[in-house]
């Protein structure tokens, strides 16, 4: 069963979910969900995930490449929350997750009944909109708990800014 979102209740704001990674198109969806946050006085939630990763050496070194991928993980946030502040008059909320991308964007969404929208941008190359844009829009659309948005990875700064 899918939780009711509370994002217009009295005390509660709309969130728009970005997930943060090192992709060019990131920054459209970054750019799209700062202005809907700006223009409808939202929040926007910005989700970096780290992958599991080979982190079964000896504890020390497990340790080293999990403190590294975590500060990696908070200097992209740190970006991306800087250009949603040039973007808009708006601060974002930064989560950190280790897991399955997809997974925990679910997760993520069921934890917090105030994320409304799902904000997502589509490559530009040859091979199709992303891996993500092709999870999300692919099979897992029919059953996934919040509308998603699908920027066109072409669009400049001022054309988003005119549809946001």
């Amino acid at each position: 069963m899918v939780a009711i979102r509370k994002s217009f209740e009295v005390g509660h704001r709309r969130k728009f979910l970005v997930v943060v990674d090192e992709t060019a198109e990131c920054d459209r969806a970054i750019v799209y969900a700062a202005k809907r946050a700006e223009r409808t006085n939202g929040v926007v939630i910005m989700l970096y995930v780290i992958a599991p990763g080979d982190f079964q050496h000896w504890l020390g070194v497990e340790n080293i490449m999990r403190a590294e991928a975590r500060e990696d993980a908070d200097n992209c946030l740190a970006r991306a929350a800087d250009r949603v502040r040039s973007v808009a008059r708006t601060d974002p909320e930064l989560v950190v997750r280790e897991g399955n991308r997809a997974e925990e964007i679910v997760n993520l969404i069921e934890e917090d009944a105030d994320i409304a929208i799902l904000v997502l941008a589509a490559g530009n190359s040859t091979e199709g909109p992303g891996p993500l844009v092709t999870a999300i829009a692919g099979k897992a659309a029919a059953s996934f708990p919040i509308p998603v948005t699908i920027v066109p990875g072409t669009l400049d700064d001022e054309a988003i800014a005119a549809l946001a």
